[in-house]
């Protein structure tokens, strides 16, 4: 690896650095809380890395739910992962070994990352996207092992810690928003999936609305292309 690509794919991680720390410290001390000890906290954000999904495993784990019930739901929260994988298939088509752990490595953080990237002259973009995902992987598993381990040394109520997944979407909603100059695709997401939450209930909500939010993006995509071929 060259050292102005590791630094370039660093620095562009620092955010996700200060986020995933955060929450895989929440993560590593609702598994402390519930029992179970450090390692099963790096194994999990090893080999799962799922960020929602592992704080939802957790009672899972716990409620001694079945594997068809686990399954069922980890499809249905990580079910946007689908699309995001359909998005990279021409970014990573020359990813070569590498491509099997970028798509299991294909987080929310590290496909904006990805998605976003403006890559200066000499930093080489497949071993950009490996990099990124290698160091978000890594700031995760970090994160869990320090927070069972401060779980373990300290005492405190553990409730509400699992709010931080919904706080780092959040700030990832805003940060895009600001930066972007064109707000439709955040608008359509916002009002497909308050219009599907009403329509399904919370607990069915998840799937229409992602699949009506892709319709909705191709079609804006086909026309606007079209509308500029026109011009």
């Amino acid at each position: 690896m060259d050292r102005k690509t590791f630094f370039y794919a660093f620095r562009a991680s620092l955010p996700v650095m200060a986020g995933y720390i955060v929450l895989g410290i929440g993560f590593g001390i609702l598994m402390q809380a519930h029992g179970y000890a450090w390692y099963w906290s790096a194994l999990m954000s090893a080999v799962i890395y799922a960020g929602s999904i592992q704080y939802v495993a957790v009672d899972l784990l716990s409620a001694g739910a079945n594997i068809i019930t686990a399954a069922l739901m980890t499809l249905a929260v990580n079910a946007r992962h689908l699309f995001y994988g359909l998005t990279m298939l021409v970014k990573y088509r020359d990813a070569g070994r590498f491509k099997p752990y970028l798509i299991f490595a294909l987080t929310d953080e590290t496909f904006s990352l990805v998605c976003s990237a403006d890559l200066p002259d000499g930093v080489d973009e497949n071993r950009y996207y490996l990099l990124v995902s290698l160091l978000d992987h890594f700031y995760w598993i970090l994160g869990s092992v320090l927070g069972a381990v401060l779980g373990a040394a300290l005492s405190f109520n553990s409730a509400g810690v699992e709010f931080a997944m919904t706080a780092l979407f959040t700030v990832i909603v805003v940060e895009q928003w600001e930066s972007s100059s064109g707000h439709l695709p955040a608008i359509t997401g916002f009002v497909t999936s308050i219009a599907c939450l009403l329509l399904f209930g919370v607990n069915d909500f998840l799937i229409p609305a992602m699949l009506v939010i892709t319709a909705l993006l191709l079609i804006e995509r086909r026309f606007g292309k079209a509308g500029d071929e026109n011009e």
